[in-house]
C-alpha cells in the first residue's frame, strides 16, 4: 500500500522532503531535480505569483521587480512570529508566507511521488529559543499551524539531531553511542544517541537518546556578524553625524546597520519612513558618501543582494585563507576583502558558545567524550573550518562521520514517518 507520510525539514537556509518507498527513504527531487530547496520567497509584481528556492534567488538577483525574503524560519519563537508584512499594498501574515512555502513542498513531493501526503513528521530544533520555554513551546504551535494551513492533516515533530541519528543508523553493524552534530542556518543542536542494527527494529527509542541539547547560533547568525564587521562600516555604521544644535558629533545609530544584516529583517527597512530617517542622517554626515550608498540600498531594496554576497564569501573561505564580498551592485568596483583569520576572530565568541553547548550536552549524557565512537556531522556549518575543529576537539576519540550535509535530517524524518504512520 502507498504510504502518504512524509518527513519535512524545513530550515532556515534550505529545506528537504522525503518518504518512504517501500523498501528505502527517498528525497523528493523539489526543484529541476535537486534535493535541497533554498528556503527562500520572492514575490513578483509583474506576474503576481511567488517563486521558491533558486528561482526567488533568480529572480532578485536578475533585477525582477517585488519582493525577496528569506530566513523566515528564524521568525518562530521572536516577536515577529504574529506579525505582517505589506506586498503590493495587501498585508501578508509571515506565518502565511512559510505556508506557502511549505505547501509547494508538499505538492512538489505529491507529483513526483504521484499520491497525496497528508501526514507529516516536520523537523524542529531542540531549541528554538535559548532558556525560554514558554516560547520554544509558542514557536512550535506556530510551525505546526503552518503545517496544517500547507494541507498536512496530522502533524508531529522531531528533533532535528534525532532524525540525523535514525539517518546514520541505517549505515552501523554495531552498537555505537554517537554525537550527532547538526549546524545549519539556523539553530546548533546536538544529541547523543546510543545506536545499532538492532534499534533500526525498535518503536520506542527513548531509551536511547541519553542527551540532546543546542543554542540559537548558525549560519545566518555569522552572515550576521561579517555583514556588521566588515560590510555596513562602507555604509556609514560607526560614523559621525553633526549636532542640529550645538557643537560637536554623534555616533549614527545603528539600529538600520543591524536589520540590514539581519536576514529576516532586512524588508523592513523598505519603509518611506526609515529611507527619510537616513536622508536625514545624511544632510548631518560627517560621510556623505556612505550614507548615499545607504540611501541607495534602501531605495532600491539592495539589501538581499549584500547579504548573499556575505554569505557566498563566507563559503569561500571554508576552502580559501582569503575571499571578497562583491559589492558591485551597489558601486561599480567596490568591494570589501577578509582572510579566514579574520573572519575567525569576528564568529569566535559564537564558535565558544557552540563548543560550550556540546560540552553541555556531553555531560547531560553522563558519559565521558571517550564513549563517543562516531561525530556525525550534517548541516552546511559543520564545514566551516573553525566550527569544525571546534567539534572535533571536544571528541577526539570519536570517528568523523559526515552526513548528507542537507539531505541527512529529511531522511531520517521519513524513517521517523515510516514508525509513526505506516
Amino acid at each position: 500500500m502507498t504510504s502518504n507520510a512524509i518527513g519535512v525539514d524545513f530550515g532556515t537556509s534550505n529545506s528537504t522532503a522525503a518518504f518512504f518507498d517501500g523498501k528505502e527513504p527517498v528525497l523528493a527531487p523539489l526543484e529541476d531535480g535537486k534535493f535541497d530547496l533554498p528556503s527562500t520567497v520572492f514575490f513578483d509584481f509583474e506576474t503576481g505569483q511567488r517563486k521558491y528556492g533558486r528561482s526567488a534567488i533568480d529572480a532578485y538577483v536578475g533585477d525582477g521587480e517585488g519582493r525577496f525574503m528569506r530566513a523566515l524560519k528564524s521568525i518562530l519563537g521572536t516577536s515577529l512570529e504574529d506579525d505582517f508584512t505589506y506586498v503590493s499594498g495587501k498585508r501578508v501574515a509571515f506565518v502565511d508566507i512559510i505556508a506557502g512555502f511549505v505547501r509547494s513542498i508538499r505538492e512538489t513531493a505529491e507529483e513526483f511521488r504521484g499520491a497525496p501526503l497528508d501526514k507529516v513528521v516536520a523537523g524542529r530544533p531542540v531549541r528554538f529559543v535559548d532558556e525560554d520555554d514558554d516560547a520554544d513551546r509558542r514557536a512550535q504551535e506556530t510551525l505546526e499551524r503552518i503545517f496544517r494551513t500547507a494541507g498536512f492533516e496530522e502533524v508531529s515533530f522531531q528533533f532535528e539531531p534525532i532524525a540525523a541519528a535514525l539517518d546514520y543508523e541505517r549505515s552501523v553493524d554495531k552498537e555505537e553511542i554517537a554525537l550527532i552534530a547538526d549546524l545549519g542556518g539556523g539553530p546548533s543542536d546536538f544529541s547523543v544517541v546510543r545506536i545499532s542494527p538492532a534499534g533500526r527494529t525498535r518503536a520506542d527509542r527513548s531509551g536511547d537518546i541519553l542527551a540532546t541539547g543546542g543554542v540559537h547560533v548558525g549560519g545566518t547568525d555569522l552572515d550576521r556578524l561579517v555583514n556588521l564587521r566588515k560590510v555596513m562600516p562602507e555604509f556609514g555604521m560607526d560614523s559621525r553625524l553633526r549636532r542640529d544644535f550645538g557643537d560637536g558629533t554623534i555616533t549614527i545609530p545603528r539600529h538600520v546597520f543591524v536589520s540590514l544584516s539581519t536576514w529576516q529583517k532586512i524588508h523592513l527597512l523598505y519603509d518611506p519612513a526609515i529611507l527619510r530617517e537616513v536622508k536625514d542622517y545624511l544632510r548631518l554626515s560627517t560621510s556623505p558618501e556612505r550614507i548615499e550608498r545607504l540611501a541607495h540600498v534602501l531605495e532600491e531594496r539592495l539589501g538581499h543582494r549584500i547579504a548573499l554576497e556575505v554569505e557566498r564569501s563566507k563559503i569561500a573561505l571554508t576552502d580559501a585563507d582569503d575571499a571578497w564580498i562583491s559589492l558591485a551592485a551597489i558601486e561599480k568596483g567596490l568591494k570589501v576583502d577578509i582572510a579566514r583569520a579574520e573572519f575567525e576572530a569576528i564568529i569566535a565568541r559564537e564558535t565558544g558558545a557552540i563548543r560550550k553547548a556540546l560540552d553541555v550536552t556531553l555531560g547531560d549524557a553522563g558519559i565521558g567524550s571517550e564513549r563517543i565512537s562516531a561525530l556525525f556531522l550534517t548541516g552546511g556549518t559543520t564545514a566551516i573550518p573553525v566550527v569544525r575543529r571546534a567539534l572535533l576537539e571536544a571528541v577526539p576519540d570519536a570517528a568523523v562521520v559526515e552526513g548528507d550535509r542537507f539531505g541527512s535530517v529529511g531522511i531520517g524524518l521519513a524513517l521517523e514517518a515510516r514508525r509513526r504512520f505506516g
